[in-house]
């Protein structure tokens, strides 16, 4: 299940959320209760004041809050440009994740390529792409 197939099997059922340029779709220390796919746009991904990461098409983000439900957010993430997200709660995304394994390792596949890439940018000192 390809990244693209991760986000459309989550969008199912459920009404694309629409975010301008420049506007906030979390912010870090907020208690977070969902996860997004990006349909279309970029969103980046701020961690103090510093850009981390920018989202793609077909990538998901905020995996975090549900995979440690009550923690409260690490990240502030930002629409770069006009953005259109599916998103899960916990409920549908315990439901996705039961019933479609694949769901569960493309989840697991992309936050472990987040953390290696930011990793990769701590350890050179580049600015994330």
């Amino acid at each position: 299940m390809s990244a693209v197939r991760t986000v459309s099997a989550f969008q199912r059922d459920a009404t694309p959320m629409l975010f301008q340029k420049g506007e906030t779709i979390f912010k870090a220390g907020e208690v977070g209760e969902t996860m997004y796919g990006v349909i279309r746009g970029e969103v980046e991904l701020w961690v103090q004041d510093q850009l981390v990461e920018v989202i793609h098409q077909g990538d998901v983000f905020g995996e975090g809050a549900l995979v440690q439900p009550s923690q409260v957010r690490a990240s502030s993430a930002i629409a770069r440009t006009d953005c259109e997200l599916a998103s899960l709660d916990q409920s549908r995304f315990l439901f996705a994740v039961q019933n479609t394994p694949m769901f569960a390792i493309e989840i697991m596949r992309s936050f472990s390529s987040r953390l290696r890439r930011l990793k990769q940018v701590a350890a050179s000192g580049q600015a994330p792409r």
